[in-house]
């Protein structure tokens, strides 16, 4: 199968053994599987290829001919109304509504599916609260497979709708995304590969150029923070590992401070952080608005939690208000449409500012993870529950 160079396997990370690019699930040790890259055979920032898109940094990425619609290539843009409201130097956000299914999500499916056409699958599949859905069912119809998306009720419209116009199926089961998840393991009888968060680790390897971009439109260096919404974990995870490989490669001599955030009726992770414990606990009652991170037991809880720790960054609780709120200024003074779940990571900014974590000197990023459009029904109703 056709590799890149420097792509070594994917790794245990329990006992180092190497497995191919296609394994999927968990090692022979019970582990997860990471993406292992020779970092000696990378030469950035000067080895770039051209393309304006994620796979300009092919060089640490695992496959050379990918199932790409172009994703990556999103901008750095200035919010620096959002910036003095907060108090803060530098405000940028990193606007991932800008791939071609309106998610940060994208740069992980493309090479998931990648691997299952080299894997001679089928059929993919997976759970999902709705945005991984919508983008698997788009990039298994470019690679001729079928795919099979498990969604809770309380998805939007249109991640169930366009599920169906990239040619996909879709079962929607029960009300909440641990429905979706049980309904995927009990109902789909046929054989499948899984585009599953961590079960296949490229999706969280592919989502590390989210960080190679930033550092590139920063001159090759890193922010003073950077600011993640959080749900399964994966987006950390991989944002963390995109900055570890930029050490390692020389490029960048630190990692910057990662906070993740999540929505304060359902935030494992921060629990987690408080309590000082390795993995989360599932949340009993999870009750937010932000469906995309309403995840009561993250897949990805403990490589977060590790990640963050890293970097020496944090996890922030918002209330779903002030998260809602934090997207309407934004498209209001910004001119970005910022989903809801991006909307947790600005208010989480405003947070760390409040904190004294962030101050006068400092560059922090946060990134919008999907399209405000996935969420324009939430966003409107708060603005009517504000009488506007």
């Amino acid at each position: 199968m056709p590799t890149t160079e420097a792509f070594r396997g994917l790794e245990c990370t329990a006992t180092g053994e190497r497995y191919d690019a296609t394994a999927t699930g968990e090692s022979d040790a019970g582990a997860r599987l990471e993406a292992d890259y020779d970092y000696d055979a990378v030469e950035w920032p000067g080895n770039l290829g051209a393309a304006r898109s994620m796979w300009r940094y092919s060089d640490l990425l695992a496959f050379e001919e990918p199932v790409t619609a172009g994703e990556g290539g999103t901008p750095l843009v200035d919010a620096a109304p959002l910036a003095a409201q907060a108090d803060i130097g530098t405000l940028s956000i990193k606007d991932e509504s800008r791939n071609p299914t309106g998610t940060v999500l994208d740069r992980g499916l493309s090479p998931a599916v990648t691997a299952a056409r080299e894997a001679d699958a089928d059929l993919v599949a997976l759970a999902t609260p709705g945005n991984a859905g919508q983008s698997a069912a788009s990039y298994a119809g470019m690679a001729g497979l079928r795919s099979y998306a498990f969604v809770p009720s309380r998805a939007p419209f249109s991640n169930k709708a366009m599920v169906n116009v990239h040619g996909g199926e879709m079962r929607v089961s029960g009300g909440r995304y641990p429905d979706a998840e049980a309904a995927l393991h009990e109902d789909l009888k046929s054989e499948w590969y899984t585009l599953q968060e961590f079960d296949n680790p490229h999706r969280h390897d592919g989502l590390k150029t989210v960080a190679f971009e930033v550092a590139e439109s920063l001159s090759w260096t890193a922010p003073d923070a950077v600011v993640v919404p959080a749900g399964t974990g994966e987006v950390v995870a991989g944002v963390v590992k995109g900055f570890r490989e930029l050490r390692e490669v020389g490029v960048v001599d630190t990692l910057p401070p990662v906070y993740a955030a999540q929505p304060s009726g359902c935030a494992p992770l921060v629990t987690a952080h408080e309590r000082d414990a390795d993995a989360p606990e599932p949340w009993e009652s999870p009750d937010t608005i932000v469906g995309e991170l309403e995840i009561p037991e993250p897949r990805g809880g403990d490589a977060a939690l590790s990640a963050v720790s890293e970097t020496g960054g944090g996890f922030v609780a918002v209330d779903d208000d002030d998260a809602l709120e934090s997207a309407v200024v934004a498209a209001q003074q910004v001119g970005l449409e910022v989903g809801a779940a991006g909307g947790v990571a600005l208010a989480a900014v405003e947070a760390l500012a409040t904190e004294g974590v962030l101050g006068a000197d400092d560059h922090a990023v946060a990134v919008n993870t999907e399209s405000g459009t996935k969420t324009a029904d939430v966003l409107r109703s708060h603005l009517m529950g504000k009488g506007i």
